[in-house]
């Protein structure tokens, strides 16, 4: 006698659908999804943003090493980071999404370090005696260090790491910023319009950060959390 058995359902679309929701988010809406959502989405991008840019700000205007090195801006940008991960909002996501947030939360102090104003500071001309740093290790590419010594002959004791480049020579005239406290580490700053560069690059990279929380957010979406919720 002749058996037969039905066919096993094969489990490839349930799996895919549940790596497609693990990775990139569920996204259980039709059509546009809800205002109230991209409202959500919103909210938390600019909060993280803020928050993250904003300590960077009040760091360079305090001169608290903690807050102008970007450490605390790391915290904010692991809230944010652990708000993604409640919403249960998808990993690739989230990845980007901190990705974003270390970035720019070690470019923002940098960036508005020759914008805001530093509580005890001096600006002085200096000449620039010598330039280290820039070649090759084992972690990569290091960076450049320039030696400094003010007009009226006294070296300045720490070098200046943010304003030397690969482009800075000796005896180019620098702008340093410097707290003769020693509470922040001197810095080279551009006059002018060549301050508009980092920040506008600081802006398109805030923005990255707020546009990749609405999407992370937005495709967090579930109907099950919705109905239960309800």
């Amino acid at each position: 006698m002749r058996r037969w058995c039905s066919p096993t359902p094969a489990p490839e679309p349930h799996l895919a659908a549940h790596l497609r929701s693990t990775v990139w988010g569920p996204a259980e809406f039709v059509g546009l999804p809800p205002r109230w959502l991209v409202g959500e989405g919103v909210l938390a991008g600019m909060l993280g943003a803020g928050s993250i840019v904003g300590v960077g700000v009040v760091g360079d205007w305090t001169g608290v090493p903690a807050l102008a090195s970007g450490e605390a801006g790391l915290l904010c940008a692991g809230v944010l980071v652990l708000h993604l991960v409640l919403v249960r909002a998808g990993r690739a996501l989230v990845g980007i999404v901190a990705v974003l947030g270390v970035c720019l939360a070690f470019q923002a102090p940098q960036t508005v370090a020759g914008v805001v104003p530093v509580r005890g500071v001096r600006v002085e001309p200096m000449v620039v005696m010598s330039v280290e740093g820039g070649g090759h290790t084992g972690a990569g590419r290091t960076g450049y260090l320039c030696s400094v010594v003010a007009r009226d002959g006294v070296p300045l004791k720490v070098p200046v790491r943010w304003g030397c480049g690969r482009t800075t020579r000796p005896g180019d005239v620098l702008a340093v910023v410097y707290d003769p406290e020693g509470r922040v580490p001197p810095r080279a700053v551009a006059a002018g319009p060549a301050t508009t560069g980092p920040l506008r690059d600081l802006a398109a990279l805030a923005a990255a950060l707020v546009a990749g929380c609405v999407l992370a957010v937005v495709r967090s979406h579930r109907l099950t959390r919705a109905t239960s919720a309800a």
